[in-house]
């Protein structure tokens, strides 16, 4: 094989992932060195000159002239004067000999074993060039275009035909993409696994969802406005903290848009994921009383130490703060990073509904108790929240609050 086809097909590669040319040089001249130490046992006294814009290449093997009878002939980097006298006849000993070393001098074997070596360390430089290039984009947005569609994984193309993976997990409930099809994430994680790189990227990350804001909303891109806080049950609701740092600028108008114009295609991006978004505050009390929303809380009482916040509402706001499945409770609690109970202000209940005391007769007592420690008195406040956050926020086994639920049910049945 002629050198140049092995130099020429490496140039084109390095050309077109913008390989800078003392690094293209550097890995063909450890090719070629790995050939000669292979023949000859050393590159020590060998020179590699390559010129890769034309493929050219020049090898050249250094040696001492000794006399015949020299106790040095076998040295690597020493000559027989006979020997090189055969190369030019007016040699004589202490001369230096500079040989030109052909491809073709180390065998077809050889030279096939060099054009792998060469394939895989062009292989091992596109790993390289993928893991630098993403490696410190974590958290940035991209666009891809789906690939293959995996049981466990979508794998997505870059804009440069780079292979990366979208997991099942890190996908939204309703996300349902085709091959062909372009899709938004966020660059999760960026790692090195036994050489290979993997890059992951998310839709369900809060951080996906603030880079699409920034998308939207000029204000916070041009830093107007500031995401304080994001927090997120991926596809189905979300609530985002936002601060202005203009007082002629009202954040949560500016975020949201005339008629809700701005925050429609992030909606439409999520798979219809419902977007709260409100105004970040220092002031603690204001801001859980604003997380809440849309119910209406009538006053707050904060344990700091303890991180546990009690909320005492009227009757007809407790479902609203609760929301379903408990789901609005439990993003407010980590917005403001506290555990939120509800507690209603007044004792009369709605008629539908049905004080827990009611039931002692087949809910025992300490049972009823541990519902109210979380501000559940009422049938239909225990009814409202599934059975995997009754057993998050209680100490109740499976099996018994699942006797209880049937109980309730009953009774509205």
């Amino acid at each position: 094989m002629d050198s140049s086809v092995l130099i020429d097909s490496f140039a084109d590669f390095a050309s077109s992932k913008s390989i800078d040319r003392p690094t293209m040089i550097s890995v063909l001249e450890e090719v070629f060195r790995t050939m000669i130490r292979k023949k000859y046992g050393t590159d020590d006294n060998f020179d590699v000159i390559i010129n890769p814009e034309n493929g050219d290449l020049e090898m050249w093997r250094t040696r001492e002239i000794v006399d015949d009878d020299s106790e040095d002939i076998w040295d690597y980097d020493k000559i027989p004067l006979s020997e090189a006298r055969k190369i030019q006849s007016d040699f004589e000993v202490g001369e230096e000999v500079a040989e030109e070393v052909k491809l073709v001098d180390f065998g077809r074997r050889l030279v096939q074993t060099a054009r792998q070596t060469l394939i895989q360390k062009i292989k091992d430089l596109e790993k390289e060039m993928l893991y630098d290039k993403y490696k410190d984009q974590v958290g940035e947005l991209i666009t891809g275009e789906v690939y293959q569609t995996l049981r466990n994984e979508l794998i997505v193309l870059d804009n440069e035909g780079n292979e990366l993976s979208l997991p099942r997990t890190e996908q939204i409930s309703k996300d349902r993409f085709r091959k062909g099809d372009s899709v938004k994430a966020v660059i999760h994680k960026v790692e090195m696994n036994n050489g290979t790189p993997r890059i992951t990227l998310s839709r369900t990350s809060s951080v996906f969802l603030e880079r699409l804001f920034e998308i939207e909303i000029p204000e916070i891109y041009d830093g107007l406005i500031s995401v304080r806080r994001i927090v997120r049950e991926p596809g189905d609701r979300a609530k985002v903290a936002v601060e202005s740092y203009d007082d002629r600028i009202d954040p949560v108008g500016a975020c949201v848009g005339m008629k809700g114009s701005r925050i429609h295609s992030i909606v439409r991006e999520l798979g219809n994921e419902n977007i709260d978004v409100i105004n970040y505050t220092e002031n603690l009390e204001l801001l859980i009383s604003r997380s809440l929303s849309p119910a209406k809380i009538s006053s707050v009482q904060i344990d700091r130490d303890a991180k546990r916040v009690s909320v005492y509402l009227k009757p007809d706001q407790v479902s609203l703060a609760i929301g379903k499945g408990g789901q609005n409770i439990k993003l407010a609690g980590r917005l403001v990073g506290m555990e939120i109970d509800v507690f209603r202000d007044v004792e009369e209940l709605a008629e539908e509904d049905v004080d827990l005391s009611e039931f002692d007769d087949e809910i025992e007592a300490w049972m009823i108790e541990e519902f109210r420690k979380i501000g559940l008195d009422t049938a239909k406040s225990v009814l409202a929240l599934s059975k995997e956050e009754l057993l998050r926020r209680t100490d109740l086994e499976e099996n018994s609050i699942e006797d209880v639920l049937d109980v309730l049910r009953k009774e509205f049945e």
